[in-house]
């Protein structure tokens, strides 16, 4: 483990509260925070275990900021929520287990393959929704079955599994599949992304706590600053309609992409 000068652990707190503000507006905060360790002298895998455990609180900031959104939403976190954790799982295992080189060269057009779901959204989820016969009326949402779980929760375990994994963009792949297999603002819908992926960050943090090498100096720096973030993240989100946040979450995923890319 590195030795950190307060310079260092200085950058990673900086680094942690806009991680965990890109993740309560957007998703993919772990590549800001992420690079920021390996800047600092840790490992590859011991920076990616770290920037797991370390954000976590910057996921739960983000949910307390979105209780109101999340009012009326339980069915969906409680069939959602077991469906993430057991992914999670899943993904944790197989990074404690496997080499990540081959994943990460992919991460790149996963992510754009999610922000061009994203960007379809609208004309997607009209056709899901011709296809299944079936008109809801947004205002009543709030306690309407959902419908096509089995697309829906295949595709969001596979999110999971990957965000237990890496992570970065696992935000911008739920919220695309949330978009389009349910019928919600863009604002609820982002609201429950934040709670599942503070799900999924819980269940990976405890693995990688109890079966990894982590570096909790730079945990105890970020955790605190990403709660932070998180919670200042829900402020600016909430000031943006729906077509504005959309595109802004199209927008920086492609950035985060090309930086995995180029990067690679």
């Amino acid at each position: 483990m590195p030795s950190l000068e307060p310079a260092q652990l200085l950058l990673l707190a900086a680094a942690a509260l806009l991680a965990g503000a890109v993740n309560a507006v957007a998703g993919g905060g772990s590549l800001l925070s992420f690079p920021a360790l390996l800047a600092v002298g840790y490992p590859a895998i011991t920076a990616n275990v770290t920037n797991s455990v370390a954000l976590t609180l910057g996921y739960f900031g983000g949910t307390l900021g979105y209780r109101r959104e999340l009012a009326g939403q339980r069915r969906r976190i409680l069939a959602l929520g077991a469906t993430s954790a057991t992914g999670a799982v899943v993904g944790a295992f197989l990074l404690l287990v496997s080499s990540p080189e081959l994943f990460e060269a992919i991460v790149p057009f996963l992510i754009f393959l999610a922000c061009g779901l994203l960007a379809l959204q609208p004309r997607l989820a009209r056709l899901v929704r011709a296809r299944r016969a079936v008109a809801v009326d947004q205002a009543s949402a709030l306690e309407t079955p959902d419908r096509h779980t089995v697309p829906l929760f295949a595709t969001q375990f596979l999110a999971a599994m990957y965000g237990a994994y890496f992570g970065a963009g696992v935000g911008i792949m739920m919220l695309a599949i949330l978009g389009i297999f349910l019928t919600d603002s863009l604002q609820r819908l982002n609201a429950l992304k934040g709670l599942l992926s503070f799900l999924i960050s819980v269940v990976a943090a405890v693995w990688f706590a109890l079966f990894a090498e982590v570096g909790w100096v730079a945990v105890a720096v970020m955790a605190v600053a990403s709660l932070l973030g998180g919670q200042l993240g829900v402020v600016l989100a909430r000031r943006l309609d729906d077509q504005v946040l959309r595109w802004l979450v199209v927008a920086f995923g492609v950035v985060v992409g090309l930086r995995l890319l180029l990067a690679g």
